[in-house]
């Protein structure tokens, strides 16, 4: 009679299921360039329109009235900046939930459960799908944007504002797990990713400084790490000034949730499906 015995994945195991996840999407957007393009220009146009309505309505004076309210006359860089890293958190979100979804739509998150990894092990790779796209994306975005609107896009600390992007990376995708946990818990991405993006759009910030909030809206965008991160990259490279004063008392904020977020979304995303399971509510939809 022969025994087989269960060898728990390595982390090199699970890195590999991660990186596989990884190059299937990276492969499967290849195929469409048409939808890559759109997303060159998609946060151009959204930071386009209160950009032309501004000079509309304040002819002149709207770089003044611009700079008093915000820190910076470079009114064209300051939207281009919160539209783009607008686009990588609508991005991290839709992508999970809408990998979460598909999944369940078709009948294949069940057969994760009866392979040696695991659908959080899969999801990470598609975070790092993700953050490859709409990063690379949001990059050429601003560039272009800038040289449409004729300023420089290379002003500033650039290698601070970089440092800022991609360490709020890592806390943005933490939360991104929270909310695939959502979406695994009420079967129902589509409806709830278009409420998200208006709100997180509101709490970011990203036509607006958080400072005009009251005090109450304001600490509540401050829970959320993309604040610090949009305000940190618009800091670095137009100077309108960190939260903390320094920049690295907001990184060290930055840090603090990048220790917190990736443990706590995972906790969380395993913690409901783990629920689903034994309820018997995985495969119902």
């Amino acid at each position: 009679m022969t025994t087989l015995n269960y060898t728990p994945p390595t982390f090199r195991n699970k890195l590999s299921a991660a990186l596989a996840e990884t190059r299937l999407r990276l492969i499967n957007i290849t195929r469409y360039p048409g939808q890559l393009f759109m997303e060159f220009i998609i946060p151009i146009v959204f930071a386009a329109m209160p950009m032309l309505l501004g000079q509309a309505t304040a002819g002149d004076d709207a770089a003044a009235n611009f700079a008093a309210n915000t820190g910076t006359a470079n009114y064209v860089a300051y939207l281009l900046i919160g539209a783009n890293i607008f686009s990588i958190v609508s991005s991290a979100f839709w992508h999970i939930a809408y990998w979460v979804r598909f999944e369940q739509e078709t009948g294949t998150l069940e057969a994760v459960f009866i392979t040696p990894t695991s659908s959080a092990v899969l999801i990470a790779g598609v975070s790092m799908y993700s953050a490859i796209r709409s990063t690379g994306t949001a990059v050429v975005a601003f560039i272009l944007g800038c040289l449409i609107f004729r300023v420089n896009p290379f002003q500033g600390d650039i290698m601070l504002a970089l440092l800022f992007l991609f360490i709020g990376l890592i806390p943005l995708y933490g939360v991104a797990f929270v909310f695939g946990a959502v979406v695994l818990k009420i079967k129902e991405s589509q409806s709830v990713l278009n409420l998200m993006q208006w709100l997180v759009s509101f709490l970011m910030g990203i036509f607006f400084p958080v400072a005009v909030l009251p005090p109450f809206l304001r600490f509540i965008a401050q829970m959320f790490p993309p604040t610090w991160m949009v305000n940190g990259v618009r800091s670095a490279l137009l100077g309108v000034g960190f939260f903390l004063e320094n920049w690295y008392f907001d990184m060290a904020i930055l840090w603090a949730f990048l220790l917190f977020a990736p443990l706590f979304g995972i906790w969380v995303f395993n913690r409901t499906e783990g629920n689903l399971r034994g309820n018997q509510g995985i495969g119902q939809f």
